[in-house]
Order: structure tokens, then C-alpha cells, then sequence
């Protein structure tokens, strides 16, 4: 798969998780595991420019000991998606316009 679209479509992915509930990074990894690779090294700086971005936020909860940062989907985030899925009715049509059967 093409680099940028796979990069495009992580972060999509990241915020779909988001949505469903507030998660840490290990946990997206192994919910998205299904889907579309992702390893620590790519979801992290996806992490921290949707939060420069502001489509999500984090905090952290305490877990055996330690702190355990959470994301949380933001308003923004989920506006995000919803547009998302809009432009990907027009990217259909021209994935099947390509396929030839338009």
C-alpha cells in the first residue's frame, strides 16, 4: 500500500478506536491489529500530531504502580471522521470508475 494513504487511513483508524472508547497505546495497537498494521514507532507521532491538532486529548490513570496514559476522542476528532466517511463516497466512485465498473 502507498505510504501517505496508509499514513492517512492510520490515523483514521486511530480515531475510529477512539471513538469507540478512551484507549492507551498498546491497546490501539492490538484493536487496529485486525485491520491495518501498526507498530509503536508509527502510532506514537500519529498520536501526538492528532493531539497537536486537537482531534484528541490525553491523560493518565494509574495502572499497577505506574501511569498510563489514555486518549480520549474530541469533538474535533469525531468531526473529523464524519468527514472523512463523506470523502470516501467520492474516493469509491473513483476506485470503481479505475476498476471499470462505473
Amino acid at each position: 500500500m502507498n505510504a501517505q494513504l496508509k499514513k492517512g487511513l492510520l490515523e483514521f483508524c486511530v480515531l475510529a478506536t477512539l471513538k469507540k472508547a478512551d484507549s492507551y497505546g498498546y491497546q490501539i495497537i492490538k484493536d487496529t491489529s485486525s485491520v491495518i498494521e501498526i507498530s509503536d514507532s508509527t502510532l506514537y507521532p500519529i498520536l501526538k500530531r492528532l493531539e497537536k491538532q486537537e482531534q484528541i486529548e490525553s491523560y493518565q490513570v494509574a495502572h499497577n504502580g505506574r501511569l498510563r496514559k489514555y486518549f480520549h476522542l474530541t469533538p474535533i476528532g469525531a468531526a473529523a471522521i464524519e468527514q472523512f466517511l463523506n470523502e470516501w463516497t467520492q474516493v469509491t466512485a473513483i476506485y470503481e470508475y479505475i476498476k471499470g465498473e462505473a
